[in-house]
């Protein structure tokens, strides 16, 4: 039996819907500037190819489960996202919705520094997520929407038709940099309409009707 010099983190687990099986999370990637509007909100040229950013598993939050507020930001940002679970071979094991909080003021100083976007994006809730649904791997994305409320108000709404790079060739441009593995989740994007959230505000994130989540900041 193999013995550890230090005791190993256990994976953070994503309940798969419709199955008693669990999805482990590995590694979380994230692509930004992938939808043109959002680029555009962000001052970004949007003819520039997306850029991909990484987070550790332990950022993710399992679905219905309260967010703290984290420290050292007055700008915490919401950004809902199509997720993609990865299977073996960098096939699509299947998918969620999910939202990639950010600290946009950390962020901001970040790039005007020429810093990398770590203390925006990596803290302890930074990744709350859905139950994943089990898709084949040429599942079409396409009529998929996002919409994201925070206290019932629509704050983001917009359809993956409008994706400047398609989920399958995300999974091709992000294994040509690094080995996409079983049980890592990419967060695709998102739409424009990212917008500040503040402590006790409740937040819905859905794909059309599909599946949705549900947190509140504390």
């Amino acid at each position: 039996m193999t013995k550890f010099v230090v005791e190993h983190s256990k994976p953070v687990l994503i309940s798969v819907r419709g199955s008693k099986n669990q999805f482990p999370v590995n590694m979380v990637y994230c692509v930004g500037r992938n939808y043109a509007a959002h680029a555009r909100e962000m001052g970004i040229d949007e003819l520039q190819p997306p850029v991909f950013f990484s987070k550790p598993g332990w950022t993710v939050t399992p679905a219905s489960n309260n967010i703290p507020y984290p420290t050292s930001t007055l700008d915490l940002q919401h950004e809902v996202e199509l997720v993609l679970a990865m299977g073996p071979e960098q096939n699509i094991y299947g998918f969620a919705v999910g939202v990639d909080l950010t600290r946009r003021d950390l962020q901001t100083q970040a790039k005007k520094e020429g810093k990398p976007w770590f203390s925006a994006k990596v803290f302890a809730g930074a990744a709350p997520i859905s139950k994943i649904i089990q898709a084949d791997n040429n599942f079409d994305f396409s009529n998929f929407s996002l919409k994201l409320t925070v206290n019932g108000e629509v704050r983001q709404s917009g359809s993956c038709r409008d994706m400047i790079w398609a989920p399958r060739e995300i999974v091709r441009n992000l294994a040509s940099e690094v080995q996409v593995k079983s049980g890592d989740l990419i967060f695709t994007g998102t739409p424009t309409g990212v917008s500040t959230i503040k402590k006790e505000d409740k937040i819905h994130a859905e794909i059309n009707g599909v599946v949705g989540l549900d947190f509140t900041i504390i």
